[in-house]
């Protein structure tokens, strides 16, 4: 990937920021999106300081306007755009007969909506360009089993594993690939603890939790230019978890 220019949304913690610093040890330029210019502006320090290239940018997932003035910014500053990992997303909880008409709308609009108006505006400059691209959205094993308390999310991960396949078909013929990484259980949070992570953790056939760095490597795989025959298709990069058909808790 060296000399390209790549667009990580959600980039300021957790996969997003593993996926960001992963890319730009592979000699990309990573334009660092986020709601907090402040996270962005962290990991782009991190990045630099690493001897890696990268720009800052605050965007709303569940804007237009503000996912295509980042995009904008970013060609403006890097004259390309040829990778898109789709990340920015929230896991906002709640018992089903409980959910409000507020928080769903929330999760629906950054999680599936913020995917689909990313990938559009990518996608789009990436036609302009004439060169092809890799776009790469972040899904779950929640798009694939029920949980409780992940009606919304569930479902807006769902909506992107099926969005996936969509756009790989449509994208095709402009050489663009389109694949997603449905991550199950990832340590984002060092600090967390408690019964259900141990239960969870021992039901696993690897017998832990992921590590950011972990999804971010096959992120980086689906970002690259070794990427020349696969698309439309979804990575579960879980520990097992899926195959174990664990969901429930």
């Amino acid at each position: 990937m060296s000399g390209k220019v790549a667009m990580v949304t959600g980039a300021g913690k957790g996969i997003g920021r593993a996926v960001a610093r992963r890319l730009a040890a592979d000699n990309t330029h990573v334009g660092v999106c986020d709601l907090s210019l402040d996270a962005a502006r962290q990991v782009v320090d991190e990045i630099t300081a690493d001897g890696g290239s990268a720009s800052a940018y605050q965007m709303d997932a569940r804007q237009r306007l503000s996912v295509a003035g980042a995009l904008s910014a970013l060609v403006r500053d890097t004259g390309q755009l040829n990778v898109l990992v789709a990340n920015a997303g929230v896991m906002d909880k709640a018992p089903f007969l409980e959910f409000t008409d507020a928080l769903w709308q929330r999760v629906l609009e950054t999680n599936l909506y913020g995917v689909f108006v990313s990938g559009q505006l990518a996608a789009r400059q990436m036609v302009k360009q004439g060169n092809g691209g890799r776009i790469v959205n972040m899904a779950s094993n929640s798009g694939v089993f029920g949980g409780r308390g992940r009606a919304a999310y569930g479902a807006s991960k769902a909506g992107i594993i099926n969005l996936t396949q969509s756009m790989a078909i449509e994208l095709a013929e402009h050489n663009i690939i389109v694949n997603a990484v449905a991550p199950g259980p990832t340590l984002t949070n060092p600090g967390i603890q408690g019964d259900l992570m141990q239960s969870a953790q021992q039901r696993m056939p690897l017998k832990r939790y992921g590590q950011p760095e972990e999804i971010a490597e096959v992120a980086a795989f689906l970002a690259g230019d070794q990427c020349t025959f696969t698309t439309g298709h979804v990575y579960a990069a879980d520990g097992g978890f899926t195959a174990a058909g664990i969901m429930e808790g």
